[in-house]
């Protein structure tokens, strides 16, 4: 239990609650602190007839106090995980059992779909960010320019959302379920420096402009790849209806002939089981990568 003193205001709950969830996952931390700071004030304005002192004395014996919802949040996120945890594999003791598993490895295929989704966001995201930024940099000397920007900003924080969920349904990287939550009560030009001090607003538009380039990358990896490997193994399936036993382009074997069959056939399940190794190294690292631009590090002050 908590012994020190019971928290007098929202923020020192608040922050009672990130020391307590100290050394836990940032996005479980922000999760928790945007769940208790909209408890805590929508519970504040249901009694205005009380200060904030008094209203976290009630909500000490229904909400929990720091320490006691930090513990909750644990159990809860252990709970989760092992619910969205994709069924163990069979383990394997040979060499050749453990490379060829990767067929039954659910994150491998997972990582194959966000990378060929990754193109298509990756425009749908440079394209954000660009405009977002050389429209507010245009208005910048007009008054509309600080409205386009707090829009800008905010509506890049919600799109940065929406991809964490895709992270961590697609590559397994727990990301966060809620969004920072909003200083509704500070003033405009005080809310306007936070967001520049901030570095999730840099690195979320840095992470936004890096999509296209890993999406074109992670596309023609995939594309190139998968096409390489299933001709290799369909291939001399194939030219057994063509005419001349195989299809050339340029004098190259575009489909080999059957009688090929015996070595591009191994050859290519060889070519498709590392490059779902690969697929899934990509997306441990592209999920990583995410978790460091996109989620606030919380830190105990």
């Amino acid at each position: 239990m908590n012994t020190g003193a019971a928290p007098r205001s929202i923020e020192q709950y608040l922050q009672a609650l990130r020391e307590a969830l100290a050394g836990e996952d940032p996005s479980l931390i922000q999760d928790a602190l945007y769940d208790a700071e909209e408890y805590l004030r929508a519970e504040v304005r249901a009694h205005p007839g009380k200060s904030e002192a008094d209203v976290l004395e009630i909500i000490a014996s229904t909400y929990g106090a720091p320490d006691e919802v930090a513990d909750a949040y644990r159990t809860t996120e252990k709970q989760v995980r092992a619910a969205l945890a994709p069924p163990k594999r069979k383990e394997h003791r040979s060499l050749t059992g453990r490379f060829f598993a990767i067929y039954g490895d659910s994150r491998a295929w997972t990582s194959l779909f966000y990378m060929l989704l990754a193109l298509a966001t990756g425009i749908v995201y440079f394209t954000v960010a660009v405009t977002g930024l050389s429209v507010s940099a245009g208005l910048a000397v007009l008054i509309v320019g600080i409205p386009f920007f707090l829009l800008f900003v905010g509506f890049t924080r919600v799109l940065s959302l929406a991809e964490g969920r895709l992270v961590e349904a697609l590559l397994g990287e727990r990301m966060p379920r809620r969004p920072p939550y909003p200083q509704k009560g500070k003033p405009l030009m005080e809310r306007i420096k936070e967001m520049l001090a901030d570095w999730r607003t840099w690195t979320t538009m840095l992470y936004f402009l890096l999509m296209l380039p890993l999406g074109i990358v992670y596309f023609v990896i995939a594309v190139t790849g998968l096409a390489a490997s299933m001709m290799l193994v369909i291939g001399p399936i194939i030219s057994l209806f063509t005419e001349h036993g195989g299809l050339y382009l340029d004098g190259l074997y575009v489909v080999p002939e059957p009688t090929m069959g015996i070595v591009t056939v191994p050859l290519g399940i060889l070519l498709l089981t590392l490059l779902l190794h690969l697929f899934r190294g990509i997306g441990t690292m592209h999920g990583g990568l995410a978790k460091h631009l996109l989620v606030a590090q919380s830190r105990a002050d």
